[in-house]
């Protein structure tokens, strides 16, 4: 397993730049006020991170099987201008998982998938695999929450690209392992103080309907909001249509990520995700600065972006929990955790 220090060694992480960002949200959620605590998690404010490996994508990897006929065969014609060029666009974050969870981030976004000619371990995956196992992974993140005993992370795992049963069951074992009484049942109505009372830290969602009914330490599927655009403004039309239907009861998601498409690509050779994304990041952030948590059909609960340590991201979807005299009426706030 690969330190902290390793990672930021071998994945250029780029300390200086991160310097000054966020740095007061190691521990935002023991800070939060008394009449929060008591909130159900999915009534606040989560700042979440979309394809939270993607820092460390290996581009002497595959394309991955389940990606399109086309682009597996210029992997195999034309492999190493291929996978840079997915790399480019397919690296969402830059920041090691820890880092990560020291600005803030309270949602690990985990694509699991086996690699080819690996049975021995399991990796992560965004159009090619990561060099980080999920042990490797996970490991670095027990080791976090030990060190942050209040804080509460949902971790989705999902996107499963060629697992087995048998990597199911395996994978699993380990989460159930490896957290032990962290664990937040399926069955909970989760807030802060109903965690910190239990030893509970993690929330695990696990996108597979058979392994998650089977064992009550696993949480179904969070639905996800995105708008599959490269256009910031598209993003949040689609965001606010959303809302107008009314958000889901439990966990959700709305997503500021951007998504690039072949056309897009094409037109836009020397261009790549970060650079796409922190061109948009003024048009995103205002929109995460008008909304609000809470029951409402209206409000927002877990919200995810790319490079989530270039921008004051966590600080503005944290401030969320603090907006407005009405949110912070304790008797309302008592009354959300039912909901």
């Amino acid at each position: 397993m690969m330190s902290r220090l390793q990672w930021r060694t071998v994945y250029n992480v780029n300390s200086t730049m991160e310097d000054g960002l966020d740095e007061g949200n190691s521990d935002w959620m023991s800070r939060l006020p008394e009449e929060y605590l008591d909130v159900s998690l999915w009534n606040l404010a989560l700042p979440g991170s979309h394809d939270s490996m993607s820092f460390c994508l290996d581009v002497c990897s595959p394309v991955l099987q389940s990606e399109s006929c086309v682009l597996r065969g210029l992997d195999k014609v034309a492999p190493c201008w291929t996978r840079r060029c997915v790399s480019r666009w397919a690296t969402t974050q830059q920041a090691v998982l820890s880092r990560q969870c020291d600005l803030g981030i309270r949602f690990l976004d985990l694509r699991i998938a086996r690699k080819p000619k690996d049975c021995c371990n399991l990796f992560f995956a965004h159009g090619i695999y990561t060099r980080i196992t999920v042990k490797e992974a996970l490991d670095e993140l027990a080791t976090w929450l030990d060190a942050h005993p209040r804080e509460v992370v949902i971790v989705c795992c999902s996107h499963f690209h060629f697992l087995t049963l048998s990597d199911h069951t395996k994978l699993v074992e380990y989460l159930i392992s490896l957290f032990g009484p962290k664990l937040c049942s399926s069955q909970d109505n989760p807030t802060l103080r109903s965690c910190w009372s239990r030893g509970q830290q993690v929330i695990v969602s696990y996108d597979n309907q058979d392994m998650a009914q089977d064992h009550p330490e696993l949480w179904t599927g969070i639905p996800y909001w995105y708008a599959d655009s490269p256009n910031p403004e598209k993003v949040v039309a689609y965001l606010e249509a959303q809302k107008r239907k009314g958000r889901p009861a439990g966990f959700y998601i709305s997503g500021l990520n951007l998504t690039e498409h072949a056309p897009y690509i094409f037109f836009h050779p020397l261009q790549s995700m970060r650079k796409m994304t922190t061109k948009a990041l003024a048009v995103l952030l205002g929109w995460v600065r008008e909304q609000r948590p809470g029951p409402e059909v209206d409000r927002v609960n877990i919200v995810c972006c790319d490079f989530v340590d270039v921008s004051h991201f966590c600080d503005c979807v944290v401030g969320l929990n603090y907006k407005g005299g009405v949110d912070r009426n304790k008797k309302r706030l008592a009354c959300q955790s039912a909901c």
